[in-house]
């Protein structure tokens, strides 16, 4: 199929029994909800990836050590995994719009509050509360996605989103290198404050409900619970889950980890390093648009393979050039150009496949336990990359990590195809 119309359900209203097919939506307001949705899918990389290159600053502004500023970035992915734990379900039950413009609000604040911490305790309790608000954005994005579009439209519309979003991580820490030029760290903060209150602005103005009230779930702790239980007993939802967060965990090692490698290992300085993370979170979009130029030519579930089975290829060809000496930046850069390339394939595919797998009336919930998945084991995993003799993380250490993340990725979802839980592999 060359092309496919993007369609949209029709609001159930009171009175009606029953829905006809709903109509093409316009291709405007396609482009506006990709828009919105895409300011608010990168708050968190925002989050996270805006003052990758002030670590060092960061450090010596607070007395603090590597490994303190590093958990920071643990705090907010932390703050990520369980805020849409929470939140989606809440959207479930009350719509997308007030738990959304609730989430941005508080973003805002805790953005500013940055700016004014005096320790690196103080820094990572803040940071937290910033990770909890932001999961507002990503968890209602996806449920938004899943109350509007079906399938093959829905794997193209994330495709389009993460063109959005991948801007974010891409031009996040060369924007943040470039500050550091002008400013203190703490303008960074005072951006993220700014893009908190424009977020804000957009919701409010630009998004309409999109979970009308008759199809609202009301749902106390144990029936929440009980169909948090349900989700991660479904295979349909627990493989595209955990492959989805098991990659998440191989490229957030990367993130974590290179700020340091590069600086300390090759000699890079903040400026180099955010122009390499641009350089290689491009490779992630060029890897969406193919996937998005792929669709209804070939199966989800194929895509989604090719993906892991490149990132594990390119994983293991990083691993040959720290063995064999020859690792630079010119030569990592370029092996990790291609690994984010698979990662394209990777990320929109398998939130298809765990987002389609449950009905519309829980997509928050079933939205919230993806990315909670996503960011617990990516931010726990991470680590691991710092358990060396100093402390520190090195290429080998983040290597290791990345290669055991991607292998057990692609295990875990091609067991799960062959037993004929995901999406038939076409």
């Amino acid at each position: 199929m060359s092309h496919v119309l993007v369609r949209t359900r029709r609001p159930l209203r009171r009175s009606s029994v029953s829905m006809g097919p709903a109509p093409p939506q316009p291709r405007r307001s396609v482009v506006l909800l990709v828009f919105i949705l895409g300011v608010l899918s990168a708050t968190s990389p925002l989050a996270t990836d805006l003052y990758l290159p002030a670590f060092p600053q960061i450090a010596d502004d607070l007395g603090a050590t590597e490994s303190q500023v590093q958990l920071t970035l643990t705090a907010v992915m932390v703050g990520l995994a369980l805020g849409q734990l929470v939140i989606g379900p809440l959207s479930d039950r009350f719509g997308r719009r007030v738990p959304l413009l609730i989430g941005t609000a508080v973003f805002a604040a805790t953005s500013f509050m940055c700016m004014f911490v005096t320790s690196a305790e103080m820094f990572t309790a803040v940071r937290f509360l910033q990770g909890l608000s932001a999961a507002a954005g990503m968890a209602i994005s996806r449920a938004v996605v899943r109350d509007t579009f079906d399938g093959d439209s829905a794997a193209r519309f994330y495709s389009r989103l993460v063109l959005l979003v991948g801007l974010a991580p891409m031009l996040g820490p060369i924007i943040g290198g470039r500050m550091l030029l002008i400013g203190p760290w703490q303008l960074i903060f005072a951006a993220l404050g700014a893009a908190g209150l424009a977020s804000l602005a957009l919701v409010y103005y630009g998004l309409p409900e999109s979970l009308p009230r008759s199809q609202r779930t009301r749902q106390d702790p144990a029936l929440m619970l009980r169909t948090f239980g349900r989700l991660l007993s479904d295979p349909r939802f627990i493989a595209p889950s955990l492959t989805m967060a098991l990659s998440f965990a191989m490229t957030f090692t990367y993130i974590s980890s290179f700020s340091f490698v590069s600086q300390s290992q090759f000699g890079a300085t903040a400026q180099q390093f955010s122009l390499i993370f641009g350089v290689t979170t491009l490779g992630m979009i060029l890897g969406n648009q193919v996937n998005a130029a792929l669709i209804g030519r070939v199966g989800t579930s194929r895509r989604l393979f090719a993906g892991l089975a490149g990132a594990v290829l390119t994983v293991v060809l990083l691993m040959a050039l720290d063995l064999s000496g020859s690792a630079d930046l010119v030569t990592v850069t370029a092996v990790l150009f291609a690994m984010m390339f698979c990662t394209g394939l990777i990320s929109p595919n398998a939130t298809t496949l765990a987002i389609a797998s449950q009905p519309s009336a829980i997509a928050g919930s079933t939205s919230a336990l993806l990315g909670t998945l996503q960011f617990a084991l990516g931010g726990t995993i991470a680590a691991a990359a710092g358990f060396t003799g100093t402390g520190e993380a090195t290429l080998t250490s983040m290597i290791v990590v990345m290669l055991g993340t991607a292998v057990a990725a692609t295990a875990i979802f091609a067991a799960a195809a062959l037993r004929g839980h995901a999406d038939t592999v076409r």
